[in-house]
């Protein structure tokens, strides 16, 4: 029997979830219409029968007023009738005061059982003669040793039973019947949207093209069911791939396109030094200078895009960095490499010892960024002001500043505003920045500072 179970559980769980939920749904509403089917059989055939059996009680009591003082034998014979009078007779408990003439219906054991006290009233069912159906009520007589017997044709209750069971069937396998279309109709809109969601899936592994979306039905936002949920929630997620394919694709665009550039010039220098027997002293020592330039700016550009490429920080590598020392240690650094601009320092007295979790590599990479940045932009002897606080760093500069409309795509891969063109960079430190930003639970945003220039907020997690 197990083995059975199992072969019909593995060749449901075979079949497709549409066939298998419209088999549940069916089965449900097909066990509940069968149930109440045979609930209101019993119910109709209770009643039916409760019906004649009050009518035997009714004709017993009149049986037994009206032939109290008469003794054992057939007192009514018309069990041949529908209606009543009903067969009656009175039967003794012992056998040996039994009349002469024979009795109608049967008389068993139980019968003398009730007449002599020992066992309680009953109905019975038996076969009148003629073969038609009839049902017997046994009970006392009224006088000690005796019982009497009442009995009626059953065939209204038996055909008003027969009729209950055939009407009621044909109900019952309609309801089957209207159950399995009910479960396919459930299942099919039910699973629409899920249908809708595979085929999308499909046609996007097809085509690679995460543009398609998967439409939703109409409805009052916040009311939708789980399925409509699902798909909005997988539409979310082909945004997100879209969004994830275009940002790669314009990643490597860009990144083509700047890379265009000092690799060819590379190659002009290279090939130039190949003939450097042609070339005077000064020559060759121009044509190495400017290859060494062009290399370390490749090399740069190429180290950022791996920077870059990363999506976040492993987890392991998270430690307490304090910060108030990485930042002097930045500024310290960036004095050396910007010796023409200076550099002023604020720590807050609240933020000495101010530690957040993180990689302290990355978090330099992070300030390094954003004093290069303000140090490119700054005039000449204008100062670049640094301040960390509880819940902020800052970096200012007194220089242009950034334009209104260059706002929304500082922090763009490969964005240069006009006025930086001219500048040395690649257009990737700044969204460098935000990414590490990122991936420590930071927020890194960009504003026009009081008196002109720019500055850059770095808001610490956990402390807006």
């Amino acid at each position: 029997m197990s083995g059975r179970r199992g072969l019909g559980a593995r060749w449901l769980r075979r079949r497709p979830l549409r066939t298998r939920l419209a088999m549940a749904a069916a089965a449900a509403v097909a066990l509940v219409a069968i149930g109440v089917c045979a609930a209101a059989f019993f119910v109709i055939r209770y009643k039916l029968y409760q019906q004649l059996d009050q009518n035997l009680a009714q004709s017993a009591g009149l049986i037994a007023q009206q032939h109290r003082a008469e003794g054992p034998g057939v007192m009514t014979g018309e069990c041949r009738f529908l209606g009543a009078p009903a067969c009656s007779q009175i039967v003794p408990e012992d056998p040996a005061n039994d009349p002469s003439k024979p009795y109608l219906l049967p008389v068993t054991q139980p019968t003398r059982s009730v007449a002599a006290g020992q066992q309680t009233p009953y109905y019975s069912n038996f076969t009148l003669p003629g073969g038609k159906p009839g049902r017997m009520y046994t009970t006392t007589f009224g006088k000690d040793g005796e019982a009497v017997q009442v009995a009626l044709r059953a065939d209204i209750a038996e055909r008003g039973v027969s009729q209950a069971a055939s009407l009621l069937s044909a109900v019952g396998g309609a309801g089957v019947l209207l159950s399995g279309l009910g479960g396919y109709w459930v299942s099919r809109t039910g699973l629409a949207p899920i249908t809708r969601l595979t085929a999308t899936a499909e046609r996007i592994a097809a085509t690679r093209d995460a543009r398609h979306r998967i439409e939703l039905p109409p409805g009052p936002p916040g009311r939708e069911d789980e399925v409509t949920r699902l798909a909005a929630t997988f539409n979310t997620m082909l945004a997100e791939l879209e969004e994830s394919v275009a940002a790669r694709r314009r990643l490597v665009a860009d990144a083509s396109h700047e890379l265009r550039t000092p690799l060819t010039a590379l190659r002009t220098n290279a090939e130039l030094l190949a003939r450097a027997e042609r070339l005077t002293d000064a020559q060759r020592d121009r044509a190495s200078g400017a290859l060494g330039r062009q290399l370390r700016e490749v090399t740069g550009l190429v180290n950022d895009l791996i920077e870059l490429a990363r999506e976040e920080e492993p987890q392991p590598l998270l430690e307490e960095v304090r910060l108030a020392p990485l930042v002097a240690h930045g500024v310290d650094a960036a004095r050396g490499h910007w010796p023409a601009v200076p550099f002023g320092l604020q720590v807050a007295p609240e933020a000495v010892d101010l530690s957040v979790p993180g990689v302290p590599a990355r978090l330099s990479r992070l300030l390094t960024n954003l004093l290069d940045n303000a140090a490119k932009f700054s005039p000449p002897g204008a100062p670049v002001e640094v301040a960390l606080t509880r819940t902020a760093l800052t970096v200012r500069d007194h220089g242009p500043g950034i334009a209104e409309e260059d706002l929304p795509y500082v922090f763009d891969r490969f964005y240069r505003a006009e006025k930086a063109r001219a500048l040395p960079g690649s257009g990737l430190g700044l969204a460098m920045a935000r990414q590490i930003a990122h991936a420590h639970g930071a927020e890194l945003t960009a504003e026009r500072a009081p008196g002109g220039g720019a500055q850059f907020r770095l808001t610490l997690p956990g402390r807006t």
